[in-house]
């Protein structure tokens, strides 16, 4: 069985909002390699709140050593991004207003169809891609963003980041679900260098938004 999938032009991968789908490890987008994992934060709403501004405002893209460049806002005014439900089908998005916040800095916080580079190194390999934000989430305990390469990277595919503050226990639980399909040779023919890149990076992420990391001992 394989997922619908929705097609959006400005990324160059047809699986659009794959990552939102709880069944991904599963059944992945064709010629792709799925990774996910999920970390407790804490507890409470003052953790989640702190979190999920951390997650919007590129730290944990920054903070695990890579450089974000040339943000750039939706192409136009009536942009207001992809939708999704559940299970990462698309549906109609939203039409409510969200003002554009900014952080200390003056950087712009992630909102629907910005585009954005990323400069680094991943795992001893260049890391070298410009990502369109597919989809933002700000809801009462569920915070996140998914960005998916437009192109220019050794890779293609998207990253689902997501806080989610969960109701029966108080606990914040952090959530990376991401897949990646080869596009340079060297990963064509060394698939193994794309699981070691993204459990690099998993790890990286982790040390950017858990305050266990960030809180010295």
């Amino acid at each position: 069985m394989r997922r619908g999938t929705f097609r959006d032009d400005t990324v160059d991968y047809a699986a659009v909002g794959a990552t939102h789908a709880p069944d991904l490890m599963q059944y992945p987008p064709e010629r792709s390699i799925p990774a996910e994992d999920s970390w407790r934060l804490g507890s409470g709403e003052e953790r989640f709140r702190t979190a999920g501004d951390a997650l919007l405002s590129w730290t944990a893209q920054r903070a695990a050593g890579l450089t974000v460049e040339d943000l750039r806002p939706a192409s136009g005014p009536a942009y207001t991004g992809v939708a999704f439900d559940p299970d990462g089908n698309a549906v109609a998005p939203s039409k409510r207003e969200v003002e554009q916040r900014f952080d200390a800095d003056g950087t712009p916080f992630a909102g629907p169809g910005m585009t954005l580079h990323l400069r680094g190194r991943v795992a001893g390999m260049r890391a070298d891609a410009e990502l369109r934000v597919i989809s933002v989430t700000d809801e009462v305990r569920r915070v996140g963003l998914v960005l998916g390469t437009v192109g220019g990277s050794v890779v293609s595919g998207e990253e689902l980041f997501e806080i989610t503050w969960r109701e029966d226990n108080d606990e914040v639980w952090f959530t990376v679900r991401a897949f990646d399909a080869p596009n340079s040779l060297v990963y064509r023919l060394l698939p193994f260098l794309i699981r070691r890149r993204r459990k690099e990076l998993f790890a990286r992420y982790l040390r950017a938004i858990s305050p266990l990391y960030a809180t010295p001992l």
